[in-house]
This record gives C-alpha cells, structure tokens and sequence, in this order.
C-alpha cells in the first residue's frame, strides 16, 4: 500500500489539477467543498480518479460528507477500504 504522504500529495495534485487551485489553497485539511474548490461535478470526478487510480470501490454507503470533505479525509477514507482487501 501507497504511504499515506504519498496518498495525501496524489490526491493534492489531482485536485490542484482539475480547478486549476493554487498550491496554497490546497492544504491537507482544507475543507475542498466548503471553500467552493470542489462542487458536485467535482465531487463525480474525485469518485472516478479515487476509483481508477487507487482500484477502490465506492459504494453508496460511502458517500458521506466526512469521507471526502478534504485531502486528509479521502486519504483515510482510501486507506480504510485498501485495508478491508488486504
């Protein structure tokens, strides 16, 4: 499994890239949907980049505002299910 620095600056770059955010703007606990960085077209293309670059399955039952409300939330939310398969 990944390291979670390693998980955490993916997901960074991921997110810098697609709104096009400064680096500064991103921190590991910033709230991506509360600061208007992420809205719900945003929050279909986090579920799709989680799903293919880390070979995780998102259920419904996981769709909960605190598993992808920032980089250190999808990070543990990540590291959860990774963990359920091994």
């Amino acid at each position: 499994m990944e390291k979670s620095i390693e998980l955490k600056a993916k997901i960074r770059q991921f997110i810098m890239d697609t709104t096009f955010s400064q680096p500064e703007l991103v921190k590991n606990d910033t709230l991506i949907f509360i600061q208007g960085i992420f809205d719900s077209m945003g929050f279909i293309s986090l579920c799709n980049f989680i799903e293919e670059a880390f070979a995780v399955k998102i259920l419904d039952t996981d769709l909960l505002e605190e598993n992808f409300e920032s980089v250190n939330a999808i990070s543990n939310f990540i590291e959860s299910k990774l963990n359920l398969h091994n």
